[in-house]
């Protein structure tokens, strides 16, 4: 996929620049030790306009991430935000997948960076899983330990564990994995969370070994609104292998309906589940169809 042309736009520590004349330093110790923080937003285009959607969750949990490393953090969330729609409008994007990156200058050492940088770039994108239910694996591969890495940051090295899993998947003829955290628990996807339904109830795990997403919090307050059950617990293997439906979810991934866990076919029908109500519930949303202010 061609991320960028001659012609684009990014957005780099204050200015516009175009893609093809910037660079990154070969002794960055983003580059060596995947000592950056990134987030992950979308921009949809709206009977409204272009809207971001929950711009402002998205900015301060990368200034978050940063300070759970000890990145330094100086941007001022405001403009950062105003500084998106701009570089959307310039790139004359109205549906765009959105990419900030904090990354460190160059050091070969073990210690803090003092300072940072930020670049923000843009491009069309579909949803990261596509459109189809997923045959998924339950990977080899286990979420970091909480201990050795800060799970609800999104440290760009922490994405290796992604790769690995994704790719192991793969191979194996599945299109996405599942970790499990160190105790067995169902953690999330390389990229997304997790929902499990069960008797109409929605299951998901519980904040501490995985990614807190911010499409998961969105799909727990349509829970609420839309009278769904919905539960925070640690589940287990055979929870998983024994529940009527699943999703991901993620804002790569949207809303992602799962055909199968490894040999097991989930028995529901996906336009009959919980998740395909979710999914058509926050399609609405994102696209502003209904009034959904509470939430926005």
């Amino acid at each position: 996929m061609q991320y960028f042309n001659s012609n684009t736009i990014l957005y780099l520590n204050g200015r516009f620049e175009k893609s093809a004349d910037t660079n990154a330093d070969l002794y960055g110790q983003s580059l060596h030790y995947g000592y950056a923080v990134f987030e992950g937003i979308r921009a949809y285009s709206t009977h409204n306009g272009t809207r971001i959607f929950k711009a402002r969750e998205h900015f301060e949990r990368l200034k978050r991430s940063a300070e759970l490393v000890h990145i330094p953090f100086t941007w001022d969330i405001n403009k950062l935000i105003k500084q998106t729609y701009r570089l959307l409008e310039i790139n004359n994007l109205k549906d765009a997948y959105v990419r900030p990156l904090v990354y460190c200058p160059p050091a070969m050492s073990l210690i803090a960076a003092k300072e940072a940088s930020i670049m923000i770039c843009a491009w069309e994108w579909e949803a990261y899983l596509g459109h189809k239910l997923l045959k998924v694996s339950v990977s080899s591969f286990e979420r970091p330990n909480p201990k050795s890495t800060p799970i609800e940051a999104k440290v760009s090295g922490n994405y290796v564990n992604s790769i690995l899993a994704t790719t192991e998947a793969k191979s194996k003829g599945f299109d996405e994995a599942l970790l499990l955290d160190m105790y067995g628990n169902v953690a999330e996807a390389p990229g997304a969370n997790i929902f499990i339904e069960k008797n109409g109830k929605l299951y998901t795990p519980p904040l501490g070994n995985i990614l807190p997403g911010i499409t998961r919090a969105t799909v727990i307050e349509l829970c609420h609104i839309l009278d769904i059950e919905i539960i925070e617990k640690h589940l287990s293997v055979k929870d998983l292998k024994h529940a009527d439906s699943a999703f991901f979810c993620g804002t790569a991934t949207e809303i992602a309906g799962i055909a199968s866990i490894d040999e097991y076919t989930f028995p529901l029908k996906w336009t009959e589940t919980v998740g395909a109500t979710i999914q058509r519930t926050y399609r609405s949303l994102v696209l502003e169809k209904q009034n959904y202010e509470v939430i926005i």
